[in-house]
């Protein structure tokens, strides 16, 4: 845990560990769902299969590195109720440019436990899930719900979901300060199989969140009358809306191979704009390898009240100087492989699987500059620093098992 002073000093930097752990905990949980997906023939409404999967995650980029653990086990009962069961856990150390400039590298801890179960009756899916994240500066719980139906000859499946999370900002030294955060989404999801090889979804997504939504430490630069700088804290609004709209594609290949194409739009009450493209290629060999490889462009804009440098104190209502809420663009490259064990080395279990991801991200950004003077180097001007860019590398590497 950090003292208030390493706080103070840290205040640019945990909106970075918080918006890359729900990342890399989205990338973990797509994952999972994937290499369901292609061991799995187009079928009507099932539970998902019995299984176990242990994981180790690492992010390592821009300073940051983030590892931890994650293990999620699911179990049928009488083939009409599922229930599954995750355990998260993030650890972080970060040098960043921001603690750099403001102070000394610090340590984080995240645990992050879910539940859940799901119903099946005849072509319908229910769901329901609870998720309770818990760092030393941030409480968060999430309740969603889902429902699945199967029509038009189990060849059409339309979703719905909705969730509901109640989150509390702290901020460490000050015992005092506990802020609530409030997020509703809703989503719709149609998913068609057209032909035997081809499938696509289109999925649309509303996000409401209202509260405090900024970080408790973060600061804004400013320009002072005599040519210094100064800092005044964050200060954003406490509503946000947003929509998402994504269209998916999966096509399977004579030789057992398969396609994936994703292009997703997003657009926020912030201004923020953002477009996603991912094109992945799937690739068995023999029986027992799968390979996997990727390439996705994500680009944004900013938000509307977001600056690296106001030109002077309470410059606007709204003040952001988060790397985030700016403009920047990310190319990923990613690779996998997934070897099937023989029965023999684990014969109590049905299937295992040897699981190995790797991604390489590029960050851009347009308006967010990197502020860190080496040793022995001449500052430049206020407002003249360079431009910020990163590369990370993120690794998943998983036992999955059947039973």
């Amino acid at each position: 845990m950090r003292t208030s002073n390493q706080g103070k000093h840290t205040e640019r930097t945990q909106a970075d560990f918080r918006d890359k752990t729900y990342s890399m905990t989205r990338a973990i949980r797509y994952t999972f769902l994937l290499l369901s997906v292609l061991v799995l023939p187009a079928q009507a409404a099932v539970l998902p299969e019995d299984r176990t999967d242990v994981l180790y995650h690492r992010y390592d980029g821009g300073g940051v590195t983030i590892d931890g653990p994650s293990v999620l086990v699911r179990k049928d009962i009488a083939n009409k109720v599922s229930v599954w069961g995750n355990y998260y856990l993030d650890m972080v150390t970060s040098a960043s440019p921001d603690v750099l400039t403001q102070g000394s590298p610090y340590t984080e801890e995240r645990t992050e436990t879910s539940a859940g179960i799901d119903y099946l009756h005849s072509r319908t899916t229910m769901s329901l899930g609870y998720t309770q994240s818990s760092e030393s500066d941030y409480e968060a719980e999430t309740v969603a719900f889902g429902i699945s139906q199967d029509f038009f000859g189990d060849l059409s499946t339309i979703s719905l979901g909705y969730s509901q999370g109640n989150d509390t900002v702290m901020r460490n030294g000050s015992p005092d300060f506990a802020e609530p955060a409030h997020h509703q989404r809703f989503s719709i999801s149609w998913t068609q199989i057209l032909t035997k090889n081809w499938i696509i979804a289109a999925n649309a997504e509303t996000v409401l969140d209202e509260g405090f939504l900024n970080n408790a430490y973060r600061s804004v630069r400013y320009l002072q009358p005599n040519g210094n700088v100064g800092f005044q804290p964050e200060r954003y609004p406490t509503t946000r809306s947003s929509d998402a709209f994504a269209i998916r594609s999966m096509y399977y290949l004579p030789y057992r191979a398969s396609i994936r194409f994703e292009a997703r739009t997003f657009n926020d009450s912030w201004d923020i704009q953002a477009n996603n493209f991912e094109f992945r290629y799937i690739h068995p060999y023999r029986d027992r390898f799968i390979f996997e490889g990727k390439i996705r462009n994500y680009s944004q804009t900013q938000a509307s009240f977001y600056s690296d440098l106001f030109p002077y104190f309470d410059a606007q209502n709204f003040l952001a100087s988060d790397k985030e809420m700016s403009e920047f663009t990310n190319l990923t490259i990613g690779l996998g492989v997934s070897y099937e064990l023989k029965n023999t080395w684990m014969p109590f279990f049905e299937r295992t699987t040897v699981n190995f991801f790797w991604d390489n991200m590029s960050f851009d950004y347009a308006n967010y500059s990197y502020k860190v003077v080496g040793e022995g180097q001449t500052a430049p001007a206020l407002g003249e620093e360079p431009l910020y860019s990163f590369n990370a590398n993120v690794i998943r590497f998983f036992l999955s098992a059947w039973y």
